[in-house]
């Protein structure tokens, strides 16, 4: 697996390793001996699976609070994504800093987003898929959003996203307080 930092700690592109030949390709996407062996202890719980149908769908900037926080590992599995993370940490070097990358079915990277980050995404293609793994499982009372257009991030798009009544309705960033600290190098 191709694993690469990325200019907000903590935050990291991982790439699998296809196996091609006649028929297609064959990818381990998630192995926990390799992830231990780079020094990524994650323990994902549960695993979430999104359709959007139409370009131009933005889902986020979402987060869950501690205790329920989570780490995020997301791919996208058809079609294609912008997806960002926004460093949430009170205290951080890089708080307010977001990062953006593409993930589309065709070139196999995935992002891997820690605890203390906002996280959301714009499909790129028609009937998008998008599936990410979480270390902590859903909690209704602790999930939260902050607004898509707050923070200047380049969704490289010129016309408004489709967004549902939660985003459309989220607190800007400058209004919002962050649930997070950040903790320091780990």
């Amino acid at each position: 697996m191709e694993i690469r930092p990325t200019t907000l700690q903590g935050v990291m592109l991982l790439r699998p390793r296809r196996h091609e030949d006649a028929r297609g390709w064959f990818s381990e996407s998630w192995s926990a001996g390799e992830m231990a062996a780079a020094g990524l202890d994650l323990n994902f719980v549960q695993d979430n699976h999104s359709l959007s149908h139409a370009a131009g769908t933005l889902r986020g900037l979402h987060y869950q609070a501690p205790p329920h926080a989570q780490d995020k590992l997301v791919r996208c599995t058809r079609g294609a994504i912008l997806d960002v993370a926004v460093d949430a940490r009170r205290g951080s070097p890089g708080y307010g800093r977001w990062l953006a990358e593409r993930l589309s079915a065709e070139n196999g990277w995935q992002m891997l987003i820690p605890k203390g980050f906002l996280h959301g995404f714009l499909t790129l293609e028609p009937d998008t898929e998008v599936q990410y793994k979480c270390t902590a499982p859903y909690a209704p009372e602790a999930d939260g959003a902050v607004r898509w257009d707050s923070l200047g991030i380049d969704w490289g798009q010129g016309g408004a996203p489709i967004l549902s009544p939660r985003d459309a309705d989220a607190p800007g960033f400058d209004t919002w307080h962050s649930p997070f600290v950040w903790e320091g190098a780990r």
